[in-house]
């Protein structure tokens, strides 16, 4: 049985982000784009990545040690920037933390897909993790009645972001060699699903492969939609406060310092990483 813990809950806090690593880092940058006056509280647990390997009940226990210390830390909402994390641990959060809003990727990445499909032939790219779930195939089927999902494992697609290789022959050939078969033009797929945060890093080579009649959805600009709605309940930044970006890895934090630059130029140059311990 996990155990309750109450919640403190004031606009004057920050939104906590987790993620397994920087994927995570494109929903963060979404939020400030449309909440620039938020505080973002993100922690990259880079110690224990992948997530989408592990199995549910070792997903659980580390996105549980995540919001434990993101909540320590004082927040007002959090949000599950893992798209496996989401899709398996989102109901132990909640029941973790009665009264504080979470916010999942899976949900908001399956509602856009719902949106932008236009015959209802969907194809998610995600992690080994997320499709065992079946988390999208049930979400997308509970808002497009009829729709044909395809979740399909692309686990070379987190190492790929995560060592920075965003583009060029490699991608192409390892996007090929997953989802070629899936987006050729006998599959009739009309929407690709980046099913993994770390997905939308690789988006002009999976752009080019999938071609312009299949619509890419990217669960990040979804997600900051969601977070803005269950923050307008007395939640949301004051008119004049300052938004800004606080960093924690569990390891390698150099490294996680060079890619949120890439992410967050207005940062400028390379961000200070706090490095801390979930264990």
């Amino acid at each position: 049985m996990i155990s309750q813990v109450p919640v403190a809950k004031t606009a004057s806090l920050p939104v906590g982000i987790f993620d397994s690593g920087v994927g995570g880092l494109t929903v963060a940058a979404a939020i400030r784009q449309r909440m620039p006056r938020e505080q973002l509280l993100y922690i990259g647990d880079l110690a224990r990545q992948p997530y989408g390997t592990k199995s549910p009940q070792t997903v659980v226990r580390y996105a549980l040690k995540a919001a434990d210390f993101l909540v320590r830390r004082g927040i007002k909402a959090l949000v599950v920037a893992c798209n496996t994390a989401s899709a398996v641990a989102l109901e132990p959060i909640a029941a973790r933390f009665p009264g504080l809003p979470v916010i999942g990727v899976v949900e908001a990445g399956a509602a856009g897909a719902a949106l932008a499909s236009s015959h209802g032939r969907i194809v998610v790219a995600a992690t080994e993790g997320t499709c065992r779930s079946g988390a999208y195939e049930r979400a997308i089927a509970r808002r497009r009645a009829g729709a044909h999902v395809i979740c399909t494992p692309c686990p070379l697609f987190v190492a790929l972001a995560e060592e920075g290789l965003t583009d060029g022959p490699i991608v192409e050939a390892v996007a090929r060699h997953y989802l070629g078969p899936l987006l050729d033009h006998a599959a009739a797929t009309d929407c690709l699903v980046l099913g993994c945060t770390h997905f939308p890093l690789l988006a002009p080579a999976l752009g080019r492969l999938a071609g312009p009649d299949v619509r890419l959805v990217d669960c990040a600009e979804a997600t900051a939609g969601l977070l803005a709605e269950a923050l307008s309940s007395g939640l949301a930044a004051p008119a004049g406060a300052v938004g800004g970006l606080t960093l924690i890895a569990t390891d390698a934090p150099d490294r996680f310092a060079r890619i949120a630059s890439v992410l967050f130029p207005s940062m400028g140059g390379i961000p200070p990483v706090e490095l801390a311990d979930l264990f």
